[in-house]
Formats: structure tokens, C-alpha cells, sequence
């Protein structure tokens, strides 16, 4: 594991390089999907490896925190990074992870909401105060302040409608997953929320095209053509859909909503849009097919993904920064 840390930190310094604006990194337990379930720790060495590329855990599981102590972990990350902090929030789609932390899946939305909304007083106030149904705190210093007035900027990734509209109607940045069909009703449903909000929540950067960032998340394997891409990207996808499914598979029950939308097979995934593989040529075609049906200003991009080779990811990365991403204008 020390190995794989030091090439992901080496392949952050390599998209710095090549010119992508943010690193994002999800948050899960208990799982092969994701090993690094505590983001701040993993963040606060890449971001003394890099120099102005945007850092952000998209996002901390609010449910599994002491609202207190996430405050002054984000002030110590900002810093740490010199003003380069994205702090993604969201409650936990795993029924699974939730429980393994005695949180149960019925009452996360409340904590969420509630943690959600003592964090941001502690990072806009000097004292923290707050009675709440799950947090109290009174006359609490806040010694630690962020670089970034009056706090970071909060991103807000969804798949539901719902949930869409709860990001534009505080103005957070907005990500979403899932083909173009599925998508579309969350990135309408952001779209409307914010136009009604009618400017950016408090901390939002103002990087993006209409005040906050509409993006999605494609994992893309790039090569010299598309019957290759497609040779590499298939081990790589059945290693992730086995991680992302493992533990809905080991307890015998279905998976989640977010489930309907991720297909067993490679050929699904492309079908669907939610993976793009091949040429230069093809993967730009497809990308650009995928910004104007859905009014995108953001993507994420993830070249890391299954059982992806370290060297494979940064041969993906630098084709796609030298033939594709200079043809858009959306951050990278």
C-alpha cells in the first residue's frame, strides 16, 4: 500500500503538470473501492506535493464526523495547501459503511443536514454555537480559521433530483454520475434550483461559467485506438464494478438506487456513457456529445481506475491533456 500511495501522490504532481484545475477523492469504508477512507490525512501529503492544482475529498461522509473536530481539519487543510481546498459534503450512499460506524442509514439524512449546518457556522464565525437535535456546543473558540473567506467552497455530489436541488438552492458546486440518459433529470433539476437562487453560495469560487461548476464523472481509458482501449479498460472495469458492488454481494441483498445505473459489463458502461474509451479521437467525440446534451462546465475525469496500471493512467492522462483537453473550454 505504501507503493500505490507514493504513484497516486506522483500522479497528482503529473496532472498539476499537465494542467487540470482539481483532485477530488471519495471517502469509503470497509472496501476495496477506495484506500484511503480518511481523505484529510492522504490530502495533506499531496498537497505538499503540489503547488496550485485544487484539492478536495468529494466528499466527507458528514454522518461519521464530530462536526468540531471536521471544522479544524478543514481550517488545517486549507492552510496546508495555501487556499487550494474543495470540501466536498455528502451523507453516505452504503447503508453498509454507515452501519460499520453505528450510524444507522435512517437517520443519516438528519445528521447530515445538521453537521452540515454547524460546520459552516464554525468556518464563517469566531465562536461556534449550536443546539441541536444531535450536536451541542456553546461559546465554542474558533482558534483555527480557513484561508479561504469566509470558508472553502462546498461541493455537493448527487445522482437523485432531490438532491439537486438541495445543491442549487444553497449554491454549492454540483457533480453527478450516470450515463447521459440517467443524468440528465439531477443536472436539470440543479440547473433550476440555482437559476432560482440566482447567485453562488457563500465560498463559492467564481472559476466557472454562471457562478458554479455543473460536472460529471466519466472514468476514460485512452489509447492508439479503440479496439486497445477497449482491451485494457475491460479487466479494469470488472475489478471496479466487483469493488463497488462487494459489499451489497457478501450480505446477499440489493444495492442501493446508485446501483441501477452502474452496468455489470464494459460494454454496458460505454453503451451507456458512463465510460469512454479509445482513441483521441473517439473519446473527444464522445465527451463533447455528453457537455451539450447536458450544459456541462465540469468533468471529472478518472484514468485511475480497477486495476489500472500506475503507468497506464499517466500514458491516459497526458494524451488526454495534449489532444483533448485544449479543445475544451470546461475545467479539467
Amino acid at each position: 500500500m505504501a507503493q500505490q500511495l507514493d504513484e497516486r501522490i506522483r500522479y497528482v504532481s503529473a496532472a498539476e503538470e499537465a494542467g487540470f484545475y482539481s483532485y477530488h477523492v471519495a471517502e469509503h469504508h470497509a472496501t476495496p473501492l477506495n484506500m484511503v477512507p480518511v481523505p484529510g490525512v492522504y490530502l495533506g501529503a499531496v498537497a505538499r506535493a503540489t503547488s496550485h492544482i485544487r484539492l478536495g475529498p468529494l466528499g466527507y461522509l458528514l454522518p461519521l464526523y464530530s462536526p468540531l473536530r471536521l471544522i479544524e481539519e478543514i481550517c488545517i487543510l486549507d492552510h496546508l495547501c495555501n487556499g487550494r481546498l474543495d470540501v466536498g459534503v455528502g451523507r453516505g450512499v452504503s447503508p453498509f459503511e454507515l452501519k460499520y460506524h453505528d450510524v444507522s442509514p435512517e437517520t443519516s439524512k438528519g445528521i447530515f443536514l445538521e453537521t452540515l449546518e454547524t460546520i459552516i457556522s464554525g468556518l464563517e464565525n469566531e465562536q461556534l454555537t449550536h443546539k441541536g437535535e444531535n450536536y451541542s456546543y456553546v461559546d465554542v473558540p474558533m482558534e483555527l480559521r480557513p484561508l479561504q473567506k469566509p470558508h472553502p467552497p462546498i461541493w455537493y455530489p448527487t445522482t437523485s433530483s432531490e438532491g439537486a436541488k438541495f445543491g442549487g438552492n444553497n449554491g454549492y458546486h454540483f457533480v453527478t454520475l450516470g450515463g447521459v440518459n440517467f443524468a440528465k433529470p439531477a443536472v436539470e433539476a440543479y440547473k433550476e434550483a440555482f437559476s432560482k437562487r440566482g447567485r453562488p453560495g457563500d465560498g463559492a469560487n467564481n472559476d466557472f461559467t454562471g457562478g458554479s461548476a455543473i460536472g460529471i464523472m466519466r472514468h476514460i481509458v485512452l489509447a492508439e485506438t479503440d479496439a486497445e482501449g477497449i482491451k485494457i479498460a475491460g479487466p479494469a472495469y470488472q475489478a471496479w464494478e466487483a469493488s463497488l458492488t462487494k459489499l451489497w454481494r457478501v450480505n446477499n441483498v440489493p444495492g442501493p438506487k446508485i446501483s441501477e445505473f452502474i452496468p455489470p459489463t464494459l460494454e454496458e458502461a460505454i453503451q451507456r456513457g458512463s465510460v469512454v474509451v479509445g482513441s483521441a479521437t473517439t473519446v473527444q467525440e464522445k465527451l463533447a456529445e455528453h457537455i451539450q446534451a447536458l450544459g456541462l462546465n465540469y468533468m471529472i475525469i478518472g484514468f485511475y481506475f480497477g486495476n489500472i496500471s500506475h503507468d497506464h493512467a499517466l500514458n491516459s492522462m497526458q494524451i488526454f491533456a495534449d489532444e483533448i483537453m485544449p479543445l475544451f473550454n470546461p475545467k479539467g
